[in-house]
Formats: structure tokens, sequence, C-alpha cells
């Protein structure tokens, strides 16, 4: 058994869909119209048959309220792995990214969380 996909709810698809690829630098591995909305994944552009991350839809109040319940507690939805904080760090902010930690080294580990613009707040790792 393994990991294929993994999700993160998204309040706009389209704006999602710009953000994980034209500033974090995935690549849209899917899309699939379904009504009013789209089977929508991405993936690492240096694993492309690896984890996929569907952009999913919020549809359920449920998953509204669960998100500004983690925002509002400063909690990051999911992480995702990165050479070297620091540098990526400054890769996005100079791209305008929202940082709400800025790089924390915590022994083995150095993490920071940004807002993806999508209702989520996102957190890279390094592990060292």
């Amino acid at each position: 058994m393994r990991i294929a996909l993994t999700s993160v709810c998204v309040d706009d698809q389209d704006r999602a869909l710009r953000f994980y690829t034209e500033v974090l630098g995935f690549v849209k591995k899917t899309e699939v119209p379904l009504g009013e909305h789209r089977w929508l994944t991405v993936v690492s552009p240096q694993d492309p048959d690896g984890v996929e991350l569907l952009l999913e839809p919020e549809g359920h109040p449920a998953s509204t309220a669960y998100k500004a319940a983690l925002v509002a507690d400063g909690i990051p939805f999911t992480q995702f792995a990165v050479d070297d904080v620091e540098a990526e760090h400054a890769r996005l902010v100079a791209l305008g990214v929202r940082f709400t930690q800025e790089p924390l080294a915590m022994g083995s580990v150095t993490t920071a969380v940004l807002d993806d613009t999508c209702g989520n707040l996102i957190q890279i790792a390094t592990m060292h």
C-alpha cells in the first residue's frame, strides 16, 4: 500500500491552480470537468508520476469550518518538503507570498508557514 493521492480543499480552483503551479512550482497532472468543478491535480515536477495533490473544491460546510479553525489557530493544513527552507522562503516572498511563520530551525528540521491564498496555511520543511 502507498499514498497515491492527497488533497487540499480550496475555495477557488482557478486561483488554486495558478498559485500551486505559477508560484509554488507544481505542474498540472489531471483536469477532468465534473459539472461546476473539476478533478484537478498537481504534482511535483521532480516526481511527475508521484503523489498527486487534488485541488478539491470546498463543498461541504464542515470543510469550510475546519479550514477556518486551523487558520485561526495558525495550524498548517499540510506540509511540503523543500531542499532549503530559507532559499524557498526568499523566492516565495519575492513573488509576494505571505508567510505566517518565518523560517524557524527546530533541531533537525527547519519550517516556515505560508498562506496559499485559497484558505489554507501550508508548511514547508527541510530535514537536516
